[in-house]
């Protein structure tokens, strides 16, 4: 099966690396004009050159911080005025920040719900009507697995994750008479940048593939994922092969969650 997005326009939030700059240079490569969003515009303009090698359409980037609600207003204007509409919209951006309750500050606090999910509620609402008139649109909201398996520890992320979960579903009401379709996708253990600086900051003396070998341990595909088949989920949801799915979401961890 060949999944294509001629026509479409994809941004993407946290789009200059990791799991965004897979999911948007897979968009890319099949057909979709493609605006990237993040904080930092030479790692964007890094990311533009690494997509345009197999793009077939428009790679634009925006920088922005997502956590500021005027900055995500200017930057829809610029999107709408330089690729002229939206029809998938990818919230990425994100960190896994977590820590015992006692020690998570409302500072902490405010700036993870403002990263995690203000930002997604955001961003989606200015979208959102287009997608509607339009009788067809594409919202994934990338999550992780501790937003339906929170373990002991893990807030804030978890918290704002499973409240990403909530909205998800909210969204996916609201805009299937309209064939917009709403999902998650639950990273689970993944290989990234995020795992590349915490193998840097451990300072051990361990080569970068026996560090995720230990990490997935117990994982019972045996290994940590690659970016790339996070990415083939999402290129399947924002086509047209995902459209009958709406509302769900999906774990994408080699199985590793013990709630399906």
């Amino acid at each position: 099966m060949e999944l294509r997005l001629d026509g479409r326009t994809a941004i993407v939030t946290g789009g200059s690396t990791g799991l965004g700059l897979a999911m948007a240079t897979a968009f890319a490569a099949a057909g979709a004009d493609v605006g990237i969003i993040a904080r930092r515009a030479d790692v964007l303009e890094e990311a533009r050159s690494s997509i345009s090698a197999t793009a077939r359409g428009k790679v634009a980037i925006f920088p922005c911080d997502v956590r500021n609600a005027e900055a995500i207003t200017a930057t829809y204007a610029a999107i709408m005025e330089q690729l002229g509409k939206v029809d998938i919209v990818i919230n990425n951006a994100g960190t896994s920040r977590t820590g015992a309750f006692e020690t998570v500050s409302d500072e902490i606090w405010q700036e993870d719900l403002d990263l995690k999910l203000f930002a997604s509620i955001r961003l989606t609402r200015l979208v959102w009507p287009q997608m509607k008139e339009r009788r067809w649109g594409r919202v994934i909201n990338v999550l992780n697995t501790g937003a339906k398996a929170p373990r002991a520890g893990s807030a804030p992320t978890s918290v704002s994750r499973a409240a990403g979960m909530a909205l998800t579903k909210i969204l996916s009401g609201e805009g299937a008479p309209f064939n917009v379709l709403v999902n998650a996708m639950l990273v689970g253990l993944i290989d990234s940048d995020q795992w590349v600086r915490r193998h840097a900051d451990a300072g051990a003396n361990v080569p970068y593939e026996e560090f995720t070998r230990k990490l997935a341990a117990g994982v019972p595909l045996g290994r940590i994922g690659r970016a790339e088949e996070f990415a083939n989920l999402a290129l399947f949801l924002a086509s047209d092969a995902g459209s009958y799915i709406t509302g769900t979401a999906i774990n994408v961890d080699g199985g590793m969650s013990p709630v399906v």
